[in-house]
């Protein structure tokens, strides 16, 4: 199903309106203002990628050359872009939460005991 965008004339914001067939003729409204000029953008488009060439693309070096494993801001963006690559089989309320640790400068030591080492 086709998801077409438009930006509204009068208040200049986005509006996305889904379609059952491309053929469908669509008379946009903008979903901010209610208004009726509305002009229609270049959307993006998604291939379907196997699972082989999101993994070559997850191996590529160029894509790991500004990760600091030491750095747990680092860390959360290579994670993000791994989420990102993998898609659905990566996502979840846990690994939404990892990675909000880490952007929020979180422990990378992977010791959750909380407690005092010298005890």
């Amino acid at each position: 199903m086709p998801i077409y965008e438009y930006q509204c004339e009068k208040c200049r914001k986005l509006t996305s309106v889904l379609t059952t067939r491309v053929s469908e003729k669509v008379d946009a409204v903008c979903a901010h203002c209610g208004g009726k000029k509305m002009r229609r953008l270049m959307s993006r488009f998604a291939m379907p990628r196997s699972e082989e060439s999101r993994m070559d693309s997850l191996a590529d070096p160029s894509k790991l050359r500004d990760l600091d494993e030491n750095d747990p801001k680092s860390v959360a963006r290579m994670m993000k872009r791994m989420g990102t690559e993998m898609g659905d089989e990566f996502s979840g309320p846990e690994f939404d939460e990892a990675v909000q640790e880490l952007e929020s400068g979180g422990d990378l030591s992977g010791d959750d005991s909380g407690g005092d080492d010298d005890l």
